[in-house]
């Protein structure tokens, strides 16, 4: 089967229609449910094998297995169903392209998660249904897995427990171990057309200090001895501490990244009373070149510095998301499978690119499938539009990822 007679398969306005359509359905993480029957659906009418698997009441992973005829690689395209946000957040009111309604426009769609990722859950469709079309058959297997809590999300007591914070390949862990196995996988991120060879994981970290319990009345000259106030010294030493992290987690000709994400102290409510403890939220990215005891021993070492320093603010800490990176391998037959199909549809390689996002490789990796994210994007959300697709990028990544399949499952 010659690649023009596939790609002359792939559909636009059927794969506009279902990206469309994804997008209109509301899934923010821990609410998967109504978008994984949409999947299931779409799966039994082109046929596949459908496995519904419930990672907990309303979320599943639904996987879509097209059977080949025998003794070729298998290939799995994985993308997550559940949104970073719901839409209903005050910050996205009125933005038309962070709502779960998607629309086109201007040779583009728009809607809450058509970039991340249910575009690329449509152009793994549309793969399918265009090798489908064009009668190939192939030796191995390909699976088409829509997995729920892969946003960066994580629960913490006790104050954020539930369901909508499982998040972190939470959807990926399950279906790893329960049979969603292949050789090799695509993960459609939003890449700009670039392979990522690597992505750095993360480190969790809460930092507390103490302090007495006061009343406002009573706390003339003890201000210094808030948890608060002796926060601030410690944030100064973290700040202090994250060029040193960063150079020494380098990976891929790029820095490492540390962020204070939360802080938290104090209670709103009655503030003629001072808080009894005070807590720092830090994210340490990791790269996958370092094992996650290793950074957690240095951070452990900071930490026990940090106590030293500071002997009487009471200092504890906790560790509460390990989320190791993943890497590929430059050689390995699925990047030069990639390599040939994008050739073949853009016109030239994919750039190379390492990046600090979080990725369900991750999971998948410990599980010996060598996974490559690969994607299309049109950059960045539109701050007023919100998040959206060129239309064209969508149609060359279906054809690009339907002639991967054939190079990596062989034609029988």
């Amino acid at each position: 089967m010659r690649a023009e007679d596939i790609l002359a398969r792939v559909d636009e306005q059927r794969l506009v229609g279902l990206a469309v359509d994804l997008v209109s359905i509301p899934s923010p993480t821990g609410d998967e449910q109504a978008m994984g029957e949409r999947v299931r659906e779409e799966f039994a009418d082109m046929g596949l094998q459908v496995q519904w698997q419930e990672v907990e009441e309303g979320r599943p992973n639904v996987i879509g297995l097209w059977e080949g005829a025998g003794g070729g690689k298998s290939l799995m395209f994985n993308g997550h169903m559940d949104t970073s946000y719901s839409g209903r957040e005050e910050w996205l009111a009125g933005i038309r392209g962070f709502q779960p309604d998607g629309f086109v426009q201007d040779g583009r769609v728009y809607g809450l998660g058509i970039s991340n990722m249910k575009g690329a859950l449509a152009c793994y469709v549309e793969a399918v249904r265009a090798l489908q079309d064009a009668g190939v058959r192939l030796r191995g297997e390909v699976m088409i897995a829509a997995v729920a809590g892969e946003i960066e999300k994580t629960q913490w007591h006790p104050d954020y427990v539930g369901r909508e914070y499982r998040g972190y390949a939470a959807g990926s862990r399950f279906l790893v171990s329960h049979g969603g196995v292949t050789d090799m996988c695509i993960l459609g991120e939003p890449t700009e057309q670039k392979i990522v060879l690597g992505h750095y994981g993360a480190i969790w970290m809460r930092i507390s200090t103490s302090g007495p319990f006061i009343h406002t009345a009573f706390s003339e000259g003890r201000r210094g001895e808030t948890s608060i106030v002796r926060m601030r010294e410690v944030l100064d030493a973290v700040l202090e501490f994250a060029p040193e992290w960063e150079e020494r987690t380098s990976y891929g000709g790029k820095p490492g990244i540390v962020n204070v994400g939360a802080i938290n102290g104090g209670f709103p409510w009655r503030v003629s009373r001072t808080p009894h403890r005070t807590d720092l939220f830090v994210d340490f990215r990791v790269p996958p070149t370092m094992p996650m005891a290793e950074a957690r021993a240095a951070l452990g070492e900071f930490v026990r510095g940090l106590r030293d320093r500071f002997p009487d603010h009471g200092i504890e800490s906790e560790i509460y998301v390990t989320a190791p990176g993943s890497e590929i391998a430059e050689d390995h037959p699925l990047v030069g499978a990639i390599d040939g199909a994008h050739a073949e549809v853009f016109g030239n390689k994919p750039e190379r690119d390492t990046v600090r996002w979080f990725s369900d490789a991750s999971a998948l990796t410990r599980y010996g499938i060598e996974t490559v994210n690969y994607g299309t994007s049109s950059g960045l959300p539109d701050p007023v539009l919100g998040e959206n697709l060129e239309i064209d990028g969508l149609v060359k990544m279906a054809r690009a990822y339907a002639l991967v399949a054939q190079r990596i499952c062989e034609a029988a």
